[in-house]
């Protein structure tokens, strides 16, 4: 039998509107995500480190689409919203677009290099507080749990599971070394609660139909979990 290699056989991957692809395709992009691995006639294909994906969607409401499964959705560190740029910005892309070829592409570092970020990343420290902080926010989304806000009982459906809180600590301990710290603040963790949460928590019908956002849900768990007091 002769093995071809397809597309996910990739450090990185871009899953181009991936809402428009087949159930079928979705869960053999789910098998690539979570074990990094690609299942043929039986065999095991291992995919090569490092390995993400980042994918793009449509508006869930039109036609032709297939909403991605929670357990799918969960395996994305972020959701982030992309909107409409500024005019300016929007004519600086066009003028840049439509005036001569493109530059050629250029690495920039190689994918030991990333394994190496992914390191350091993990190196950096945070205090106990900081990631049982992180928890409480992931569990406090979680309706019908002791302790759930009135709130979460009443809009959601279904609340972030635990790698909420992995990637809220791993995002958080990214954004620090981004601004140039060497330790986890409370503000790290509440800047990433919307994108780590905002495709983990499911909203009911009472919800929609009173208009309540995801984006209104986490902005009440922000105010409701008392993040902890810095010394």
């Amino acid at each position: 039998m002769v093995f071809v290699r397809g597309p996910v056989f990739a450090n990185m991957i871009l899953a181009d509107e991936i809402n428009r692809t087949p159930p079928k395709t979705q869960a053999a992009l789910l098998e690539a995500m979570q074990e990094h691995q690609v299942t043929a006639a039986g065999l095991r294909h291992a995919l090569e480190e490092p390995f993400f994906v980042l994918a793009t969607q449509n508006p869930i409401e039109m036609e032709g689409t297939y909403p991605l499964p929670e357990a799918q959705l969960d395996r994305f560190m972020f959701n982030v919203v992309m909107d409409y740029l500024p005019e300016e910005e929007e004519v600086a892309v066009v003028t840049q677009t439509t005036a001569g070829t493109p530059a050629p592409i250029a690495a920039l570092f190689t994918g030991q290099d990333v394994l190496s970020f992914h390191d350091l990343v993990r190196r950096v420290p945070i205090a106990q507080e900081m990631v049982r902080y992180a928890v409480r926010l992931a569990a406090a989304s979680r309706p019908r749990q002791p302790g759930a806000p009135d709130f979460i009982n009443q809009w959601a459906n279904w609340g972030a599971g635990t790698r909420a809180g992995q990637f809220l600590v791993l995002g958080a301990k990214a954004r620090a070394l981004v601004k140039g710290r060497v330790h986890v603040s409370a503000q790290d963790i509440q800047a990433l609660a919307y994108p780590t949460l905002r495709h983990r928590i499911l909203l009911n019908y009472r919800a929609e139909a009173e208009g309540i956002t995801v984006e209104a849900v986490i902005k009440r768990l922000l105010e409701t979990i008392e993040p902890p007091v810095a010394v």
